[in-house]
């Protein structure tokens, strides 16, 4: 499928260019003929002026004034140059007086200031300029015809053909071979969004088939069997699979507008403190049953009023701090670790601005001293659905195991012009929180 969206891109790629190429090759040709053919009018047109100016005139008893042909041209010798112009005079009547060709013409007299193309046999043609001869603008003298050969247009235009043929051909041989890789390079996303639909379409399909399965398993228990207590008992199980199963059902809409850009985001001034105090709070309760230290250090300058205020949705930063915690909880201490001091820091401090940030910035570290993460599973952390061995998983953690706490945590940094990332060793794991500064003074 993708290689023959390929093979579409780099053929229309190609036929564009190849469009394009000739087009401008037709501009290039019409403009160079056009300009050729006007400057040989150009000189046909001065030479009629020279020798209208040296004509001499003389009185004559019939038609009142002729010309002294003897007078006004030189005896011609035969030439034998190709690249030459010949003269024609003509009588008013069209008889032909005077010639430099070898052999007369047959062709009629017709006045023609402005040059005209006229072919003699198939190969060979003239251009030609025939101008009336006047005295006073009475008596009319004869015509003039000044001929050029037209392979002066000819030959510069078919070595013009020959190189611009030439040259389309590179160019659009070329441009298929760059539209080939532009068309691979083009199509390389759309394959990566590709296949991450067809993962997160498979990973929610696998997630949404266990606790439907379930469900329908209870619901055919309890419809099979009278006895109120095992029914009561079925019904609280699917109770608590709807919860899950609707929990996942928003977190796949959430992700979802997140991706579309719709998602709905209330900004307004934040305390992001008193936030953070308000999830440790919340969270505490679990993680003291796991026997682990859960504390909050707030930093920075003091002075200010609100030191630590943001524009942003306090539902959605309470979900992102509360999954961050919660994953903490959950995988940072496995049953496998035996260690007596389980601590989970919470950090918000706002560090000094740097040359290259154009606003200043908060910074929270959720930074724990469990087993970490390893190298192989850290470029993948944010990923939907994906979760580390469950080996490392504590019973009793907080997380809802769907595998999507990290991409929504993730999703609402962006959303509020923020970043998170993660680092990691055997001593621990540090999740860093980045969001832009909103002081109250400036509004």
């Amino acid at each position: 499928m993708f290689q023959a969206t390929r093979n579409r891109l780099a053929l229309w790629y190609t036929a564009i260019t190849a469009i394009l190429l000739l087009l401008f090759a037709t501009g290039v040709y019409f403009y160079v003929r056009y300009t050729l053919i006007e400057r040989i009018d150009d000189t046909l047109t001065h030479v009629v002026e020279v020798v209208e100016r040296s004509l001499i005139i003389e009185p004559d008893a019939e038609m009142g004034y002729s010309i002294n042909i003897d007078a006004s041209f030189r005896p011609q010798a035969p030439s034998v140059e190709d690249d030459r112009i010949d003269l024609e005079l003509f009588s008013p009547t069209g008889e032909l007086l005077w010639s430099t060709f070898s052999e007369p013409l047959d062709l009629p007299v017709m006045y023609n200031p402005r040059g005209e193309t006229v072919h003699l046999n198939e190969d060979y043609l003239l251009r030609q300029i025939t101008d009336r001869l006047e005295l006073d603008h009475r008596y009319v003298l004869g015509y003039l015809r000044v001929s050029h050969p037209w392979f002066e247009v000819t030959r510069p235009i078919r070595k013009l053909l020959i190189d611009l043929s030439l040259g389309i051909s590179i160019m659009i041989t070329c441009g298929a071979a760059i539209g080939w890789l532009l068309s691979g390079i083009a199509i390389e996303p759309v394959k990566e969004s590709y296949q991450q639909l067809r993962q997160f379409t498979a990973d929610a399909s696998h997630e949404l088939r266990n606790p439907i399965a379930m469900i329908q398993t209870n619901v055919q228990m309890a419809i099979a069997y009278p006895d109120p207590d095992a029914r009561q008992q079925n019904l609280k199980v699917i109770e608590r699979l709807t919860q899950r199963l609707g929990r996942l059902v928003n977190d796949l809409l959430f992700l979802a507008r997140a991706d579309s850009g719709v998602l709905q985001v209330k900004f307004e001034p934040l305390p992001l403190d008193a936030l953070l105090v308000e999830v440790i709070e919340e969270q505490r309760a679990v993680s003291r049953q796991q026997n682990i230290q859960l504390n909050l250090d707030i930093r920075g300058n003091s002075a200010e009023a609100e030191p630590f205020t943001i524009l942003g949705d306090w539902d959605q930063m309470a979900r992102l701090f509360t999954n961050l915690i919660g994953n903490a909880i959950a995988y940072a201490f496995p049953e496998t670790d035996q260690k007596k001091d389980k601590i989970i820091m919470v950090t918000i401090d706002t560090p000094p601005k740097t040359p290259r940030q154009h606003q200043e910035q908060i910074m929270v570290t959720v930074e724990d001293n469990g087993v970490g993460i390893s190298a192989d599973i850290l470029p993948n952390i944010f990923d939907r659905f994906y979760r580390p061995d469950p080996a490392r998983s504590n019973p009793g953690g907080t997380s809802t195991g769907s595998g999507l706490g990290l991409a929504i945590a993730k999703a609402i940094a962006q959303s509020h012009q923020g970043q998170i990332s993660v680092k990691s060793d055997h001593r621990g794991t540090k999740f860093q929180v980045i969001v832009p500064l909103h002081k109250i003074s400036e509004t």
